[in-house]
């Protein structure tokens, strides 16, 4: 079990630093777009370089469309999608597993991964063409989230059988 602990907390720690930096890179971008700081045009393309210098962060598009759906939406998407990731990950080193709050984290996340991505995609595809490897990240994100709610369900029952135990003590 120790090993488990260990491997969940670095994943946890990854998790949410990834979610961070991708909630950044969002923000950062959005900022830079709407105020025209650290952004340099050329041709078709916007160039949003780091804060303070004139290197190359981003290299988006030079259009609205683009910079919402295939930028803003993708980023923060996975923001929140490393966010609910870490949450999942902290689940498996709590001192006890089988609670309310841990099936909370598992329904967010498998929510999420099954609806989000599908719903995203088709709102999308109203203003932009979908390409085909979308359509195999949706399958993954599908499969990730049936996975965990398995997961959920699992937790649910040891729940169950845990308050069970606590009844006849």
């Amino acid at each position: 079990m120790r090993k488990s602990i260990i491997i969940s907390k670095v994943l946890y720690y990854i998790s949410s630093i990834l979610s961070g930096l991708y909630l950044i890179t969002g923000v950062y971008g959005v900022f830079s777009w709407v105020t025209n700081t650290h952004l340099l045009v050329k041709d078709k393309q916007a160039i949003i370089t780091y804060p303070f210098t004139e290197k190359s962060f981003l290299i988006l598009d030079n259009n609205t469309t683009y910079l919402i759906f295939s930028f803003l939406i993708p980023v923060i998407g996975y923001g929140l999608f490393f966010c609910l990731l870490s949450k999942v990950f902290r689940v498996f080193y709590q001192n006890k597993l089988f609670t309310l709050q841990n099936i909370l984290h598992l329904r967010r996340f498998y929510l999420v991964n099954i609806f989000l991505p599908t719903v995203l995609s088709i709102f999308t595809s109203f203003f932009m063409p979908i390409e085909h490897e979308m359509y195999l990240i949706i399958s993954l994100h599908l499969v990730l989230g049936v996975f965990v709610f398995f997961m959920s369900e699992i937790f649910n029952q040891g729940l169950h059988l845990q308050n069970e135990q606590d009844l006849y003590i």
